[in-house]
């Protein structure tokens, strides 16, 4: 399988080039040159597979022709030591947890595969290859908690000061070994910035090897679209389904979307945002007005310009009318989120995490607009104690911490402040 650039097709590269390059030379985003249709008998078949088995075969459509079926297997084993969670909270309604990993924010998925596939491909090479990261919250800390202790890597991850939960930047800081936080006077979309102008600039490409663990990377796609593809077999019998993503650079969107064009039976797509609603007003106008973010509760998803609409735009051949036919967008305020919050937890006995909240409300616009029910999912992609002050707020309840964020917060936070400056960033990367 070879993998081309969104702003070239010509420009074809192995898996291996597309991982550890993370982001092409022309600044484009890596796409696979072909999707591949997952085998029929996949969704016919009267079993439903385990998650592990739905994740080898996803793999094997976009990996398989260059790692070795063993090796892939044992990849995928040991990235995918957690499962996603089907949870029903009401007639036709189901949300995916996704915050069953290590850090406990979907992310895990992405982050642990990426690592476990870049370890992979560096295995017989002595050079240092430097991961870089921006971070809204929990993509840092899945990607510090996956490529941990690894040989030959190096972590820098940059996220914005004053803007993630206290848990979060405990998870960002604390790490230590082979991770280096730095806390970024600025915004996500400032972070994220640096980081590709970091990839384009010759000066460091000579320097070091550098890569990128953001949804940019197309191995934190993959995994993403294993446990899209694992609900819609498990839900498969209650089509139509639609899923609601909650949506800040719609990597997750994405891999949801490569699910159903590989197969996956799923009827519609909602993309939920908080008011940093730059796709759902292009898919309402059919103008792409990227703008500085905003901040808000649901602080994972505040982009102002999304990476992966390149990728959404690719699979829609840019066509907009295709992408209306298939993806809703909705975009809701804080007060409506805890509302929401608030409503779910007394109507359905569940307790939701910000972002989680934005994507139950995508999906009920959605009903209320289209008239068509169906089986709805929406994903819960954070555990709600990471955003405990703002869940007790709108449920009454402190959230329940799980053991190994406690910990977490009784360790002591180190990182290094910079400006949105690249020249200052630049200076921090020569002098590692």
């Amino acid at each position: 399988m070879l993998y081309y650039s969104t702003n070239g097709k010509n420009l074809r590269v192995s898996a291996r080039e597309a991982v550890l390059q993370g982001l092409a030379p022309d600044n484009g985003l890596y796409m696979p040159q072909e999707l591949k249709k997952l085998p029929s008998g996949f969704f016919n078949s009267s079993s439903v597979p385990t998650f592990y088995e739905t994740s080898l075969e996803v793999a094997r459509l976009f990996l398989g022709e260059e790692v070795p079926e063993q090796d892939l297997c044992e990849l995928v084993i040991s990235a995918m030591n957690f499962e996603p969670k089907l949870v029903e909270i009401g007639p036709n309604l189901y949300t995916l947890e996704l915050f069953h990993g290590p850090t406990l924010a979907f992310k895990d998925f992405g982050a642990r595969f990426l690592a476990a596939l870049t370890s992979y491909f560096l295995r017989d090479s002595e050079k240092e290859l430097r991961v870089l990261v921006a971070t809204s919250g929990d993509t840092g800390s899945a990607v510090a908690s996956g490529f941990f202790g690894l040989p030959n890597i190096k972590v820098i991850l940059l996220y914005p000061a004053g803007k993630v939960s206290e848990i979060q930047e405990k998870q960002l800081t604390t790490m230590g070994g082979n991770v280096i936080a730095l806390k970024v006077d600025g915004v996500f979309d400032d972070c994220q910035r640096l980081v590709k102008q970091a990839f384009l600039d010759p000066d460091l490409r000579e320097k070091a090897d550098m890569t990128s663990a953001n949804s940019i990377n197309i191995a934190r796609l993959i995994p993403q679209a294993f446990y899209a593809v694992h609900a819609a077999l498990v839900l498969k019998e209650l089509e139509p389904l639609v899923f609601s993503v909650p949506s800040g650079n719609f990597g997750n969107l994405t891999a949801s979307v490569i699910a159903k064009r590989i197969g996956a039976p799923i009827g519609h797509f909602v993309a939920a945002t908080n008011v940093n609603d730059v796709v759902p007003e292009y898919l309402s106008s059919g103008e792409f007005r990227p703008r500085p973010s905003v901040q808000t509760v649901s602080n994972a998803m505040d982009v102002g310009n999304p990476s992966n609409f390149a990728r959404l735009q690719e699979l829609y051949s840019n066509d907009l009318t295709a992408m209306r036919g298939e993806i809703f967008g909705a975009a809701f305020s804080d007060d409506e989120t805890v509302d929401a919050m608030k409503r779910v937890h007394n109507e359905c006995r569940y307790m939701c995490d910000p972002h989680g909240a934005v994507a139950f409300l995508g999906l009920e616009r959605y009903w209320a607009k289209s008239g068509n029910k169906g089986c709805g999912v929406f994903y819960e992609t954070a555990h709600p104690s990471k955003f405990g002050e703002t869940v007790q707020m709108a449920t009454g309840l402190e959230p329940q911490m799980p053991e190994r964020l406690k910990v977490i917060l009784g360790r002591k936070s180190e990182s290094t402040r910079i400006s949105a400056d690249f020249a200052q960033f630049k200076e921090f990367l020569t002098a590692l």
